[in-house]
Order: C-alpha cells, then structure tokens, then sequence
C-alpha cells in the first residue's frame, strides 16, 4: 500500500513539535524517488508562500527542503532493529549403548566440549543516495491592482503592485471614470456609474436653478435700489 504525503494537520504537529525542541522522525514516500521508504528527521519548516518545498529533512549528513508530498509521519517503532535470534544449541548427541563396567581409575577422563556463544553479526545499514537539488524556480512579478474609487462626490483612480503603492489616489473627472468602466465591458457595474452620474447631474441642476432663483432675486433688489435715486 503506498504511503500518502503530510495532511496539513501533520505539518501543523510537525511545526508544533519544532517548537518544542523536538525533531519528528519521517519516512520518505513514492513521490521523494530513489530515497522512498527510508527514514529522516524534520529540522525546520520553511515559509510555504516561498516554495511548495518547505520541509527541510535530514537523513544521514544531508538536509534538503522536500513538499509535504514526498514525506509522512513515520510509524512507531520504524528504524528499530530487531533483536538477533540466537542460534538454536546443538541438541546432544544420542546416548552411547551400555558397556560393561569400566573401572574409573585406569580410563581418563575427557573434557567436556566448550560451547562456543553464538555470535550476533550486525548489517551494516545502507547510506540513503543523494538526492539531486532540485533547481529554484523562477519568482514571479507580484500582482498589480489598479483601483477607481467614488466618494464623497469625486472619482479617484490609484495603481498598486504588490505592498507597493505606484501611483496615490488621484482625482478624474466623472467623463474619464464612465469611459474606464465602459473598457471593463461588465453591465453591472457599467450601470452603477451610470446611476451615481446621472444622480449627481440632478443635484448639480437643483443646486444651478436655485442659484438663478437668488441671482434673480438680487437682480430684482438691485432694480429696485435704482430707481430709488
């Protein structure tokens, strides 16, 4: 059965186990190639926005980053040995037939055989390969947003690319906001811009009729003021 790769509940384990000073132990799976099945320990989790390899293993002298894909939490009691079965002792050979009474004194007696103690040969254990470093990937140019804002009466338009701010929140005319969002080809917000124009049109002309009202207002008073003389 193939083993499958780090859950993001493990990698949050793994993480809470590096800060606590522990160093989990991980088996290598399909995904890693040459090195599957071998053992390793996680040393540090890199920042995963950076690269989708951000779990650093060690296994033998090396540490090299791998994706939560090529590794999982190793089963307990993995990279334990087992103890060396002794060998079975040779059963004792088959009792010799009955002799006729032999007098001790003239027959000498022969040293039992030493039992040698079975000797325990331990395998040396295979270097996991190197695995080649994979190359880097190239970082790609971070996004750029460029915002049209209305409010409190103006339109604005300002440009961001990344953290960076590119161009500050600056004023155009209602005539430039429509023809932006007319490029945008969305009706929905096409007709937005068309209502918050149209209502500012309707303002502007209350506010001009009233203003000729009091222009002819004044006209009138100051008719009247001359004809005084």
């Amino acid at each position: 059965m193939a083993v499958q790769g780090l859950s993001t509940d493990e990698v949050q384990q793994i993480r809470e186990s590096l800060a606590a000073g522990r160093k989990p132990r991980v088996v290598f799976t399909e995904a890693a190639g040459q090195v599957a099945g071998q053992l390793g320990q996680v040393v540090e989790l890199t920042d995963p926005a950076a690269s989708e390899e951000f779990v650093v293993v060690r296994f033998g002298r090396d540490e090299l980053p791998f994706s939560p894909a090529d590794v999982a939490i190793a089963p307990k009691g993995a990279g334990r040995r087992p103890a060396a079965e002794a060998k079975p002792e040779p059963e004792p050979a088959g009792a010799p037939a009955l002799a006729e009474p032999e007098f001790v004194l003239d027959t000498p007696r022969v040293p039992a055989p030493r039992r040698e103690e079975p000797r325990v040969e331990q395998q040396a254990e295979p270097k996991p390969a190197k695995r080649a470093v994979k190359a880097a990937k190239p970082k790609s140019p971070a996004g750029l947003t460029v915002t049209l804002a209305y409010a409190e009466g103006e339109w604005t338009v300002a440009a961001q690319q990344g953290t960076k701010a590119l161009a500050r929140p600056y004023v155009v005319k209602p005539a430039e906001a429509l023809r932006m969002v007319a490029l945008v080809d969305v009706p929905g917000v096409q007709e937005a811009v068309e209502q918050i124009l149209a209502a500012e049109r309707a303002e502007a002309e209350q506010q001009a009729e009233k203003l000729r009202a009091e222009l002819a207002e004044i006209e009138a008073r100051l008719a009247e003021l001359r004809e005084a003389r």
